[in-house]
């Protein structure tokens, strides 16, 4: 028995890692939000060759539980400015049930509002990503992907958030999944141990290096920047191309079209030679290791940055009169992405001149904050806070709290069955675990029918009927 409890809440408390959050409120009432969206494709299948219409649409992190948990659901993480799009008419097949009707005053069964028009859609709403349209498969996807800052939506140009395979970045081809890497080759050659013997590279190691693929060459290292902002959010806002290789920013990463010439640009070789030493050995987590991340895809995490200790138009810069876009170089010229640092925030210029390029991207003046809902806390924290609960926590959690919140005399009468109940379980069992025989259903059920006294109940009842015939016919 103390196992079992062992092992069902150990289930439970993985279940809560996977889903720390309550899911019991829906998020559109709170409006615009940057938070972890989902796409439905049940409710919203992607286009097919046969079928080209689709409408976008996604839902907050307590709907794709709640109203979705049962549909194919694609992980979008992090999108800014968005509202729930659940129980509106972009997903009219499926009811929001945590909201309330506002005809009826009544939870759930929400369906036909009208969407937030300020919403902004992409193709990853389809289940696809990168510029190469990729579907995203964390089962076979290998290396790792980054989310763009997203200076654009897909109607401005840019790529409104879209996450961006390295080798895509810079217009080169991606290796196959059964493909392998020179350095996965040299690996699986034989090396010797530590005593002199040779040995061979286990599967289980080679499969972990096709699962870590090196980032390609000329491609900073994960450690070196903290965001993205790939080309063609550049190319829609050019006036940022002129802070490449600027404090607070490394060198642009040029687009290679497949015309050009392999000879890389003057420009942008300082960033290639001081990232590609440790490219090699700095790389993203693969979505396979995604149990300390909540999600599937791999994430570049943000840090939380310096905030610009001003969001206003400044004539002057801290040390001089003279504004800081005066003294920068001239822009990089051609198609390239670049990468922002921590502190990117704090070399921006602020003149009057510049501020006005600033003021859209709400994202380059402070950090952003990623609304969650509230963490899902087991019954033992709440009971530590005087806030016993029946209605989370593990089901044993559940039983306890229930216990001590049952009046005194029908608790002890409780726990008194409940030892009577293991205690005959136990004798009934014992004999199957000496014999080493399996326990049937039939066993189970001939014992629980004998448990309720059903036989002794239709044996009693056959023997008073029996007592009744014989009393009456000695009457007569």
């Amino acid at each position: 028995m103390i196992i079992f409890i062992a092992s069902q809440l150990q289930l439970e408390a993985d279940a809560r890692e996977a889903l720390p959050y309550q899911f019991d409120t829906c998020t559109k009432p709170l409006g615009p939000l940057r938070q972890a969206i989902f796409a439905c494709l049940t409710c919203n299948p992607p286009p097919t060759s046969d079928n080209k219409s689709h409408t976008p649409a996604a839902v907050c992190y307590s709907c794709s539980i709640s109203c979705h948990g049962e549909h194919e659901l694609v992980e979008l993480f992090t999108k800014r400015n968005f509202v729930c799009d659940c129980g509106t008419t972009r997903i009219p097949s499926s009811p929001c049930t945590l909201r309330l009707d506002e005809s009826t005053s009544q939870k759930g069964d929400v369906t036909g509002e009208t969407p937030a028009e300020t919403n902004k859609y992409n193709h990853n709403f389809a289940g696809r990503f990168c510029a190469c349209d990729d579907q995203y498969d964390p089962e076979k996807e290998k290396g790792t992907m980054f989310q763009c800052l997203g200076l654009g939506t897909v109607e401005d140009g840019g790529c409104g958030e879209d996450w961006w395979h390295p080798e895509c970045l810079m217009g080169l081809p991606r290796p196959q999944p059964t493909e392998t890497t020179p350095k996965e080759d040299k690996e699986e050659t034989k090396q010797p141990n530590i005593e002199g013997q040779e040995e061979t590279a286990q599967p289980s190691d080679i499969q972990e290096e096709v699962d870590e693929a090196p980032l390609p060459p000329g491609f900073p290292a994960e450690d070196d920047f903290d965001h993205l902002i790939c080309y063609k959010c550049v190319n829609s806002f050019p006036w940022i191309k002129q802070y490449a290789s600027q404090q607070g920013f490394l060198g642009p990463v040029y687009h290679k079209q497949p015309s050009e010439s392999n000879e890389v640009k003057s420009e942008e070789k300082p960033t290639q030679d001081a990232s590609l030493s440790s490219s090699e050995t700095n790389k993203k987590r693969s979505a396979e290791d995604g149990s300390e991340e909540s999600a599937s895809k791999k994430i570049k995490v943000e840090t939380e940055g310096v905030v610009a200790e001003t969001t206003t138009p400044s004539t002057t810069t801290p040390a001089e009169d003279t504004p800081l876009h005066t003294k920068l170089p001239s822009a990089p010229t051609g198609t390239f992405s670049f990468f922002l640092k921590e502190d990117f925030r704090n070399h921006f210029c602020r003149c009057p001149s510049c501020f006005p390029n600033l003021k859209p991207h709400a994202q380059l003046l402070e950090e952003e904050e990623a609304y969650e809902p509230p963490v899902s806390e087991s019954d033992d924290e709440e009971a530590q806070n005087g806030r016993g609960s029946v209605g989370s926590g593990s089901t044993y959690e559940r039983g306890e709290a229930l216990l001590s919140n049952m009046d005194r005399v029908k608790a002890i009468e409780g726990v008194m069955v409940y030892n009577h109940l293991r205690d005959k379980v136990k004798t009934f069992l014992q004999p199957f675990a000496e014999s080493g025989r399996p326990v049937g259903a039939e066993d189970i059920k001939a014992y629980f029918e004998k448990l309720r006294g059903d036989e002794e109940g239709i044996r009693l009842a056959g023997a008073g009927a029996g007592a009744a015939d014989e009393s009456q016919e000695g009457s007569q």
